[in-house]
């Protein structure tokens, strides 16, 4: 790109243009969140164990069937002239019927989508408030936090502007009743 049409473009565009030509080692994930770019090294086993328990549990409980992503980015808005939000949840569901995962390249938009996962790793202020926000923002229904900290998984629901109205917290060992189009009581004892 030349100096010149470098300098047509805006600063948002130019930090979204250099975040999508990130280069990050295999295993490691670039985010963009409000305007600032994450990177994150590849998670844990204890990490990877608990989505895959609650992976499990939605394939096998839920009461519409589910297709998971653990891979696909999601474009999001954004708040106050930042550029969009491009952000990976440790998963996304989306009911089986509309096939959401179909066609879509890494970066796909979040309309379908019903519930994003997140289980805290090394940044969990992250996952507790800047993507709690942006999910909020990109109007999903349903965001679940494992917050392996706390030892607590907490429900979002019922998203307006910039977070969620409603939420709910249970400890790990008590069940977490997630709603339709789930419709089953989460099972956390395997979290301990």
């Amino acid at each position: 790109m030349t100096a010149m049409a470098h300098e047509s473009l805006t600063q948002e565009e130019v930090l979204l243009e250099g975040f999508l030509a990130l280069d990050t080692p295999e295993g490691f994930r670039a985010e963009l969140i409000e305007g600032e770019i994450v990177v994150t090294p590849p998670p844990d086993g204890d990490h990877e164990d608990c989505i895959g328990l609650i992976v499990g549990q939605v394939y096998r409980r839920s009461g519409t069937d589910m297709q998971f992503s653990g891979n696909k980015g999601l474009k999001l808005k954004s708040g106050g002239g930042c550029p969009r939000d491009h952000v990976i949840p440790d998963g996304t569901f989306a009911p089986e019927g509309l096939r959401l995962y179909r066609g879509a390249d890494c970066w796909m938009p979040c309309d379908g989508v019903v519930m994003v996962l997140e289980v805290t790793s090394t940044k969990p202020k992250a996952d507790r408030e800047a993507k709690r926000r942006c999910y909020a923002r990109g109007g999903i229904p349903l965001y679940l936090l494992v917050d392996r900290e706390t030892s607590s998984v907490t429900l979002f629901s019922d998203p307006e502007k910039d977070d969620y109205r409603e939420h709910c917290t249970r400890p790990f060992g008590k069940p977490l009743t997630l709603p339709d189009p789930f419709s089953f009581d989460l099972e956390t004892a395997d979290f301990l």
